[in-house]
């Protein structure tokens, strides 16, 4: 199946998501992962009407935007973890979804010219092994954050816990939805990836980030 047919089954089932959770499907964006693809599959996704496109590691994101500078209304997202000494790569040029410690933001702010929009990154279960605030020291980090003079956070991220069924994430989602009901009313929520994006949009995701879907299986990283 070619990259512009995945692209048109992914918009459906979104479509169909938002119909059965009563929700605009133009409130729901679709980020493109792009995560160790070449650019010609970017490319033809861009063709086939895909504007937002991720990426995880901030050398690729710094290439790839490089090598396909030449297409126009194309918006990058930075979606994996990101250290500080690579914020010079993201800066002013993606939209970071994995802020969780101010120092990073500050350094995304000083790097962007004086102004910055992030999303903060939630490690909602708690995991060790994963980056992001806990759910328990989310409003102290806001805080910190709305301190950052030029900093814009729109809204939470998440990776939930693996798991095969989808409705696993659901309660992991809602979390989400409910930390950010009550620290940014209105803020934007990313979480849902390709096996869990539906379950993601029904509880309230404004971002629901593809790759698999899309690109089909990730080449090796070299």
């Amino acid at each position: 199946m070619s990259i512009a047919a995945r692209l048109s089954e992914v918009r459906a089932r979104i479509a169909a998501a938002c119909a059965k959770a009563g929700r605009d499907p133009a409130g729901v964006t679709l980020i493109a992962v792009s995560k160790l693809q070449p650019p010609e599959a970017i490319r033809e996704a861009w063709a086939a009407g895909q504007r937002d496109f991720g990426e995880n590691y901030a050398q690729e994101l710094r290439d790839k935007m490089k090598a396909l500078a030449d297409l126009p209304a194309i918006r990058w997202h930075a979606i994996g973890h990101l250290q500080t000494n690579k914020v010079k790569y993201v800066a002013g040029k993606a939209l970071v979804h994995t802020i969780d410690r101010a120092d990073l933001a500050r350094e995304l702010v000083r790097r962007g010219g004086g102004s910055a929009a992030c999303l903060v990154e939630v490690n909602v279960a708690d995991e060790p092994q994963k980056s992001g605030v806990s759910p328990s020291a989310l409003h102290v980090l806001l805080g910190e954050l709305r301190a950052i003079e030029g900093l814009e956070v729109r809204g939470l991220m998440c990776i939930p816990p693996e798991a095969d069924d989808p409705e696993e994430a659901r309660r992991w989602f809602r979390a989400l939805r409910e930390l950010r009901d009550r620290h940014l009313p209105g803020g934007a929520l990313s979480m849902g990836m390709s096996h869990d994006f539906e379950v993601a949009i029904e509880e309230g995701a404004t971002f629901v980030r593809v790759g698999t879907a899309i690109f089909g299986p990730r080449p090796p990283r070299g």
